[in-house]
Protein backbone atom coordinates (compact mmCIF):
# COMPACT_ATOMS: atom_id res chain seq x y z
CA UNK A 1 0.00 0.00 0.00
CA UNK A 2 0.98 4.01 -0.74
CA UNK A 3 -0.37 6.45 1.25
CA UNK A 4 -0.35 10.19 -0.69
CA UNK A 5 -0.87 13.35 1.12
CA UNK A 6 -3.47 15.91 -0.55
CA UNK A 7 -1.75 18.69 -1.72
CA UNK A 8 -3.89 21.86 -1.01
CA UNK A 9 -3.66 20.96 2.64
CA UNK A 10 -0.38 22.93 2.91
CA UNK A 11 -0.94 24.98 -0.22
CA UNK A 12 0.71 28.15 1.57
CA UNK A 13 4.27 26.20 1.08
CA UNK A 14 6.01 26.08 -1.92
CA UNK A 15 6.32 22.77 -3.82
CA UNK A 16 9.54 22.05 -2.39
CA UNK A 17 8.38 22.65 0.36
CA UNK A 18 5.65 20.26 -0.14
CA UNK A 19 7.42 17.47 -1.02
CA UNK A 20 9.73 17.99 1.94
CA UNK A 21 7.09 17.69 4.34
CA UNK A 22 5.11 14.74 2.62
CA UNK A 23 8.55 12.63 2.61
CA UNK A 24 9.36 13.79 6.02
CA UNK A 25 6.36 12.36 7.45
CA UNK A 26 6.76 8.79 4.79
CA UNK A 27 4.46 9.46 2.21
CA UNK A 28 4.89 7.76 -0.78
CA UNK A 29 3.10 10.72 -3.45
CA UNK A 30 1.14 13.54 -3.67
CA UNK A 31 -1.94 13.88 -5.01
CA UNK A 32 -2.58 17.55 -6.57
CA UNK A 33 -5.08 19.87 -6.68
CA UNK A 34 -4.56 21.72 -10.19
CA UNK A 35 -5.35 25.56 -8.39
CA UNK A 36 -2.35 25.03 -6.44
CA UNK A 37 -0.11 24.65 -9.60
CA UNK A 38 -1.52 28.31 -10.84
CA UNK A 39 -4.47 30.23 -12.45
CA UNK A 40 -4.59 28.15 -15.54
CA UNK A 41 -3.40 25.20 -14.56
CA UNK A 42 -4.16 23.63 -17.74
CA UNK A 43 -2.17 25.59 -20.01
CA UNK A 44 0.73 24.64 -17.98
CA UNK A 45 3.35 23.77 -20.71
CA UNK A 46 5.74 21.35 -20.90
CA UNK A 47 8.73 22.87 -19.42
CA UNK A 48 6.91 23.68 -16.07
CA UNK A 49 5.13 20.12 -16.25
CA UNK A 50 8.71 18.96 -16.04
CA UNK A 51 9.97 20.66 -13.18
CA UNK A 52 6.85 19.58 -11.09
CA UNK A 53 7.43 16.03 -11.80
CA UNK A 54 11.37 16.51 -11.57
CA UNK A 55 10.49 18.49 -7.79
CA UNK A 56 8.56 15.99 -6.64
CA UNK A 57 10.34 12.89 -7.63
CA UNK A 58 13.83 14.54 -6.86
CA UNK A 59 11.86 13.98 -2.99
CA UNK A 60 11.21 10.17 -3.35
CA UNK A 61 7.87 11.10 -4.08
CA UNK A 62 5.31 10.23 -7.25
CA UNK A 63 2.51 12.24 -8.39
CA UNK A 64 -0.35 10.06 -8.03
CA UNK A 65 -2.99 11.78 -9.46
CA UNK A 66 -5.41 14.97 -10.18
CA UNK A 67 -8.21 16.28 -7.70
CA UNK A 68 -10.51 19.13 -7.07
CA UNK A 69 -9.99 19.73 -10.64
CA UNK A 70 -12.65 22.47 -11.52
CA UNK A 71 -11.57 25.12 -9.59
CA UNK A 72 -9.11 27.17 -11.87
CA UNK A 73 -9.80 28.48 -13.83
CA UNK A 74 -12.61 30.34 -12.28
CA UNK A 75 -16.29 29.86 -13.33
CA UNK A 76 -16.10 26.14 -14.76
CA UNK A 77 -19.22 24.22 -14.58
CA UNK A 78 -20.23 20.68 -16.42
CA UNK A 79 -24.07 21.43 -15.57
CA UNK A 80 -24.59 25.25 -16.61
CA UNK A 81 -27.27 25.43 -19.62
CA UNK A 82 -24.57 27.54 -21.27
CA UNK A 83 -23.05 25.41 -23.85
CA UNK A 84 -19.88 27.33 -24.45
CA UNK A 85 -19.36 27.02 -20.95
CA UNK A 86 -19.70 23.47 -20.41
CA UNK A 87 -17.54 23.05 -23.73
CA UNK A 88 -14.51 25.06 -22.30
CA UNK A 89 -14.97 23.13 -18.98
CA UNK A 90 -14.74 20.04 -20.92
CA UNK A 91 -11.48 21.58 -22.26
CA UNK A 92 -10.20 21.89 -19.46
CA UNK A 93 -11.00 18.82 -18.50
CA UNK A 94 -9.29 17.36 -21.48
CA UNK A 95 -5.72 18.94 -21.04
CA UNK A 96 -5.75 18.66 -16.97
CA UNK A 97 -6.05 14.29 -18.00
CA UNK A 98 -3.04 15.34 -20.32
CA UNK A 99 -1.74 17.18 -17.42
CA UNK A 100 -1.98 14.11 -15.06
CA UNK A 101 -0.27 11.58 -17.19
CA UNK A 102 2.44 14.11 -18.15
CA UNK A 103 3.02 14.50 -14.00
CA UNK A 104 3.28 10.46 -14.31
CA UNK A 105 0.21 10.11 -12.24
CA UNK A 106 -3.06 7.81 -13.06
CA UNK A 107 -6.40 8.92 -11.04
CA UNK A 108 -8.30 12.31 -11.55
CA UNK A 109 -10.97 12.62 -8.78
CA UNK A 110 -13.61 14.72 -10.39
CA UNK A 111 -15.10 16.78 -7.22
CA UNK A 112 -15.64 19.60 -7.54
CA UNK A 113 -18.92 20.40 -6.31
CA UNK A 114 -19.20 23.74 -6.77
CA UNK A 115 -19.14 23.23 -10.93
CA UNK A 116 -21.71 20.73 -10.95
CA UNK A 117 -24.40 22.55 -9.56
CA UNK A 118 -28.36 23.55 -10.82
CA UNK A 119 -28.88 26.84 -11.88
CA UNK A 120 -32.07 28.73 -11.17
CA UNK A 121 -35.03 27.48 -13.11
CA UNK A 122 -33.13 23.78 -14.23
CA UNK A 123 -34.25 20.26 -13.19
CA UNK A 124 -32.21 18.06 -11.47
CA UNK A 125 -32.36 15.65 -14.43
CA UNK A 126 -31.27 17.98 -17.01
CA UNK A 127 -28.32 19.30 -14.73
CA UNK A 128 -27.60 15.78 -14.24
CA UNK A 129 -27.94 14.78 -18.18
CA UNK A 130 -25.12 17.36 -18.80
CA UNK A 131 -22.99 16.08 -16.40
CA UNK A 132 -22.99 12.89 -17.54
CA UNK A 133 -22.54 14.15 -21.08
CA UNK A 134 -19.55 16.05 -19.78
CA UNK A 135 -17.62 13.19 -18.23
CA UNK A 136 -18.47 11.19 -20.98
CA UNK A 137 -16.94 13.57 -23.58
CA UNK A 138 -13.44 12.86 -21.89
CA UNK A 139 -13.73 9.39 -21.63
CA UNK A 140 -11.51 8.87 -25.11
CA UNK A 141 -8.79 11.39 -24.30
CA UNK A 142 -8.59 9.41 -20.65
CA UNK A 143 -8.09 6.07 -22.16
CA UNK A 144 -5.59 7.43 -24.58
CA UNK A 145 -3.68 9.24 -21.76
CA UNK A 146 -3.92 5.58 -19.72
CA UNK A 147 -5.37 7.47 -16.18
CA UNK A 148 -8.60 6.68 -14.42
CA UNK A 149 -11.15 9.56 -14.22
CA UNK A 150 -12.81 9.28 -11.24
CA UNK A 151 -16.64 10.37 -10.70
CA UNK A 152 -16.20 11.28 -7.10
CA UNK A 153 -19.60 10.95 -5.00
CA UNK A 154 -19.90 14.21 -2.53
CA UNK A 155 -22.68 14.79 0.09
CA UNK A 156 -25.86 16.59 -0.69
CA UNK A 157 -24.58 19.32 1.53
CA UNK A 158 -21.90 19.78 -1.21
CA UNK A 159 -23.70 19.38 -4.66
CA UNK A 160 -26.93 17.88 -5.49
CA UNK A 161 -25.14 16.01 -8.25
CA UNK A 162 -24.32 12.72 -7.74
CA UNK A 163 -24.72 11.57 -3.87
CA UNK A 164 -23.85 7.81 -3.45
CA UNK A 165 -21.83 5.36 -4.68
CA UNK A 166 -24.80 3.54 -6.37
CA UNK A 167 -25.73 7.26 -8.40
CA UNK A 168 -21.70 7.14 -9.17
CA UNK A 169 -21.76 3.69 -10.61
CA UNK A 170 -24.78 3.71 -12.68
CA UNK A 171 -22.98 6.69 -14.76
CA UNK A 172 -20.28 4.98 -14.77
CA UNK A 173 -22.08 1.95 -16.56
CA UNK A 174 -23.89 4.22 -18.77
CA UNK A 175 -20.81 5.47 -20.10
CA UNK A 176 -19.36 2.11 -20.09
CA UNK A 177 -15.30 3.19 -20.72
CA UNK A 178 -12.85 1.61 -18.82
CA UNK A 179 -11.45 5.32 -17.97
CA UNK A 180 -14.60 6.26 -16.27
CA UNK A 181 -14.67 4.99 -12.82
CA UNK A 182 -16.19 6.15 -9.23
CA UNK A 183 -14.49 5.68 -6.04
CA UNK A 184 -15.63 6.55 -2.89
CA UNK A 185 -13.57 9.22 0.10
CA UNK A 186 -13.63 8.41 3.36
CA UNK A 187 -14.18 12.20 4.46
CA UNK A 188 -17.42 12.87 2.06
CA UNK A 189 -19.10 9.31 3.17
CA UNK A 190 -20.69 11.62 6.25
Amino acid sequence: MKIALCNEVIAGKSLAEQCAFAAALGYDGLELAPFTLGEQPHLLGSAEQTRIRSTIEAHGLTVVGLHWLLVAPKGLSITAPDKNLRANTVDVMRRLIELCAALGGTVLVHGSPAQRGIAAGETHQTAQARAIESWAAVAETAERAGVSYCIEPLSKDQTPIVNTLEEAATIVGQIGSPAIRTMLDASSVA
